[in-house]
């Protein structure tokens, strides 16, 4: 068989096939990441490079920017924030899809007991924020996270897509 004719076959092929992925996808909300630390810097690269707008405020008071919108996501990134109760009540009464913050669950168990007391529902808040993928370095916790984002985003619970 000639190279010319192999190359117009398995190109037929290829183009019978369907494509795994899309060159648009749907838009999603932001990313909002409360404060600027080097993870949510990670976080802000991770999202960007998989087309998901970012915002990072890095006054710990919440700033003026944290206004989450339907379909937005919202890592608090720093639970020592002065203001991070504030924004996960914030957070938890708006359309926001996905609401997470970095702390282990002990550290998280007041805070979530305070909020189950004035009636927010914690069901949706991801305390510890991400994936376990065992990562413990900056861009390792970010990706765990993103890849969070991501998984709800679609309705997947993430894991192995092996069977």
């Amino acid at each position: 068989m000639s190279l010319m004719r192999a190359r117009s076959e398995a190109s037929t092929r290829m183009s019978m096939r369907q494509r795994p992925w899309v060159a648009e996808p749907e838009q999603r909300g932001r990313i909002l990441v409360l404060s600027d630390n080097p993870i949510a810097r990670c976080i802000a690269v991770i999202a960007s490079t998989v087309g998901r707008p970012v915002l990072v405020e890095s006054a710990d008071d919440g700033g003026p920017g944290l206004d989450p919108q339907e379909g937005d996501a919202v890592v608090l990134c720093d639970h020592d924030a002065p203001d991070a109760p504030a924004v996960l009540r914030n957070a938890l009464s708006s359309g926001a899809v996905y609401v997470a913050m970095m702390a282990s669950r002990r550290r998280s168990e007041g805070l979530l007991e305070e909020l189950v007391a004035e009636g927010h529902d914690v069901s949706r808040l991801h305390v510890p924020a991400g994936h376990d993928v065992g990562g413990k370095a900056p861009g390792e916790i970010a990706l765990s996270v993103v890849a969070e984002i991501v998984a709800e985003s679609y309705g997947r619970p993430g894991g192995p897509m092996r069977g």
